[in-house]
């Protein structure tokens, strides 16, 4: 009898295991329904970027002082990352998100900035799709989006070389027939490179380089012509130099007979030769830089 009676109470003991077992089964698969956990009742992720409604109140999260993130880790996030992944980089959700079917993870993240002597607080949020890989990246303030991704800081443009700007100056009236130095130049000479200089500064805000060229006539020798085209422009440049351009920067040439503008016949040396060769009996100053 004693044998039977532990025999019924086995019997009766697995039976109430089995039932609550099954009792417990229908509670799992209600939940899994949606009508027991909290975390399969959320709607799913919208793929629009959220609204300032949709950021969970900074208050009700469970790591209650936020995190300092690294910069370097923000700017890695990419979409199409799992879980492990986002989670490698920026830590646990801040908020009670829930394990099974979460589609969005929420952080609370501070900011120290040289603006002020507090730190910024920001919330950021990920949202995944139904593969459970990001889909989105999205911060609260857009001023906190811009302490991660600063835009570029644009230098001011250039201020474009203009053309070379080319003046001409007569050597009859800086010299007269036969003069190539410094101290052969008539006082209407030296004002006039003394106004070329003074034009120069005012019009150019940076110099890159002046070149004085000299030219003479076709009459006389090539070497003649060479060496007083050449000792012309020496002169100019050593005036302009006395006058504030930087004589680092200039440069002269002599072309003698060279590039003539005017073609004037006659080998025997008159007057009225001289005369029409007068344009070709120059000094060019070529300046280039910023205006």
């Amino acid at each position: 009898m004693v044998g039977q009676g532990r025999s019924a109470i086995s019997r009766m003991a697995i039976k109430s295991l089995l039932f609550s077992a099954a009792i417990l089964g229908t509670f799992l698969l209600a939940g899994c329904a949606g009508l027991g956990l909290a975390d399969m009742s959320r709607e799913p992720a919208s793929l629009a970027a959220p609204k300032d409604k949709d950021f969970p109140n900074p208050g009700s999260a469970t790591l209650r002082n936020g995190s300092f993130p690294s910069i370097e880790a923000l700017r890695a996030m990419r979409t199409g990352m799992d879980k492990d992944q986002v989670r490698e980089l920026l830590g646990s959700p801040h908020f009670s998100e829930g394990v099974i079917g979460v589609r969005e993870w929420n952080y609370v993240f501070h900011f120290r900035t040289d603006k002020g002597p507090g730190d910024v607080t920001c919330q950021y949020m990920v949202r995944f799709d139904g593969s459970v890989r990001v889909n989105g990246m999205y911060w609260r303030s857009p001023d906190c989006a811009l302490l991660v991704e600063p835009p570029p800081v644009e230098s001011p443009p250039a201020r474009a070389a203009i053309a070379p700007q080319k003046l001409t100056l007569g050597t009859d009236g800086l010299f007269g027939a036969e003069g190539s130095s410094l101290n052969d130049m008539r006082p209407e000479g030296r004002l006039k490179v003394e106004h070329l200089a003074a034009d120069i500064k005012r019009n150019f805000r940076r110099l890159y380089y002046v070149v004085v060229t000299g030219y003479t006539d076709r009459l006389g020798s090539d070497s003649y012509k060479i060496e007083l085209s050449l000792a012309r422009a020496d002169a100019v440049s050593q005036l302009l130099a006395q006058y504030g351009i930087d004589a680092k920067i200039i440069r002269i040439a002599g072309l003698g007979g060279r590039q003539p503008l005017v073609q004037c016949p006659g080998a025997v040396q008159t007057t009225a030769l001289l005369t029409c060769l007068e344009p070709n009996r120059r000094v060019e100053v070529e300046v280039v830089g910023e205006e």
